[in-house]
């Protein structure tokens, strides 16, 4: 006779097994999630402290920002590059660090920096010196490029925050918030990327996790970079804010071919869709594609010419071992990144007057925190 009991008894412990394993797999998923310290999206109180604690980095006797409430200082970095330094802060009740960027300062290789805004491809090397080459791979698309400027600034900077963050990964720390204001956070786009470039190469243990706010940044990349770089931030893992008053968001200058437009789109063919037109329409037509044809591509010339290979001369007088690399054929510069804009009312006008002598009315530390103190969303 022929009995299930055994074949029951069989399925009961497997289904046991199971149980327990789902049990011992949520255990850990709750640790890991109450280990996880740092959370995705916009954080307020999150960016004051990061505003707080970068006003340290800037030589001034007139600070009135107060000082970080959640943060202490524990690393001030040297000046590296062209002017550029970083600062390491640390949470006093968490496993959370601060990699925080400096933005460009009164001299005038800070700014030189910003000028150099030819570009190069978003991966390839850097030779900075006889004994130094950065090798770099910012984004997969070939046809990615960035500021070759703030690239300079992030080859410098990594060579000096790679360590730090290494003995912080030794000391329990996998949480890191990168964070830059001006110039600093463009150079915070680069670094980003960088860093995630490195995880992915087993340079970087790859249970870190970057969060980033870009703050006032301007723009440090074509939208080929813009593109990747929200794709390695996309679950709120990076933001942009900006004051809808401020001018420095809006630099550089961008130029836009139709050498930039994605591979399938309706101008490559225009010579085919002419020929279809009647006879005096199809010269008129021609002659208007070549009037806004050939300005943008005299102008993505001249950016190279004039803020490259110009520029370049000037930073070899810095870095007199450096080799000017060959640049990309764009000059397509892109807001980048998740963007949280602040803009100002009546009151914030008031306190904070749009000036013809003061350009920098709207793009200080102050105006910000104002702006965001007043941010309900």
């Amino acid at each position: 006779m022929i009995t299930l009991r055994p074949f029951l008894l069989h399925l009961k412990k497997i289904a046991g097994f199971v149980f327990s394993a789902i049990l011992v797999f949520n255990f850990f998923a709750s640790v890991n999630a109450q280990n996880t310290i740092l959370k995705p999206g916009f954080d307020k109180a999150e960016y004051i402290e990061l505003i707080r604690m970068h006003a340290r980095l800037y030589d001034t006797t007139k600070n009135t920002i107060p000082y970080p409430v959640h943060f202490k200082s524990v690393y001030n970095s040297p000046i590296v590059g062209m002017d550029n330094r970083w600062d390491l802060w640390k949470n006093t009740k968490s496993a959370v660090a601060v990699i925080n960027l400096r933005g460009t300062t009164t001299n005038p290789v800070s700014w030189l920096q910003n000028f150099y805004a030819a570009m190069v491809p978003a991966q390839g090397e850097l030779k900075l010196s006889n004994n130094f080459t950065f090798k770099y791979h910012l984004a997969e698309n070939p046809r990615a490029a960035v500021h070759v400027g703030w690239l300079i600034g992030i080859a410098y900077l990594a060579r000096d925050i790679i360590p730090k963050i290494d003995s912080c990964y030794k000391s329990g720390i996998k949480e890191f918030i990168i964070m830059g204001h001006s110039q600093g956070g463009a150079l915070s786009y680069l670094m980003t990327s960088h860093l995630y470039s490195l995880q992915k190469q087993n340079i970087l243990p790859k249970d870190i996790r970057f969060k980033t706010y870009s703050s006032a940044a301007p723009k440090a990349g074509n939208v080929y970079y813009a593109y990747e770089y929200e794709s390695l931030v996309d679950g709120g893992w990076g933001v942009n804010i900006i004051n809808g008053a401020d001018w420095v968001p809006q630099t550089p200058f961008s130029v836009q071919n139709l050498s930039d437009f994605n591979e399938t789109n309706p101008f490559r063919n225009i010579d085919g869709v002419l020929k279809k037109q009647k006879f005096f329409t199809r010269i008129a037509l021609r002659h208007a594609y070549k009037q806004l044809k050939k300005p943008s591509e005299k102008a993505q010339r001249n950016y190279q010419k004039y803020l490259g290979n110009y520029v370049s001369k000037m930073v070899k007088k810095t870095l007199p071992e450096f080799q000017p690399p060959v640049y990309a054929k764009t000059a397509d510069y892109v807001r980048i990144g998740p963007t949280i804009t602040l803009l100002g009312d009546d009151a914030y006008y008031k306190l904070f007057p749009d000036s013809k002598t003061d350009v920098f009315a709207h793009h200080l530390l102050g105006p910000y925190l104002y702006l965001i103190d007043q941010y309900k969303h």
